[in-house]
């Protein structure tokens, strides 16, 4: 664990944690099921409301077997994935790092769909997420998923 008064090594952890966070909207979209399982603790639990806009039920995903099956069904259905043609924007991004193993990351996301024809934002909102320090490096351990 880094000194928390050495200023170069917190901001060298937020941007690992910024990487991790970038890497998911994006594994997400265009990577692979097991590059988008990888950003996540084994035990990860990973919550969304229902999305009647896109076609989803909400769910609570917890381990990475169950993150695995639930970005399966949404690749399955087209929602999401390498060829859906779809993209999460996230933004608006506050790190909040005591220097200790876990981390608070609060951002805003949009949701485009149709993005190589005429492109539609069908959903905003927010993601509540806990990063961990692992043996590996950041992982996301906990995200919530508000609408709106």
């Amino acid at each position: 664990m880094p000194d928390p008064s050495d200023v170069t090594a917190r901001v060298a952890e937020e941007l690992a944690i910024r990487k991790v966070l970038a890497a998911v909207a994006q594994f997400a979209d265009a990577g692979t099921v097991d590059e988008y399982v990888a950003q996540f603790t084994d035990d990860a639990v990973w919550e969304m409301p229902a999305n009647p806009t896109i076609g989803l039920a909400g769910s609570v995903r917890t381990g990475a077997a169950d993150i695995r099956a639930g970005v399966e069904e949404r690749r399955a259905a087209g929602v999401q994935g390498p060829g859906a043609n779809s993209r999460h924007v996230v933004g608006t991004i506050r790190v909040e790092h005591d220097g200790g193993d876990t981390a608070t990351v609060h951002s805003y996301f949009t949701f485009w769909t149709d993005t190589a024809t005429a492109p539609v934002a069908r959903t905003i909102g927010a993601y509540e997420d806990t990063f961990r320090r692992t043996a590996v490096g950041w992982r996301l351990a906990h995200r919530v998923i508000t609408m709106g």
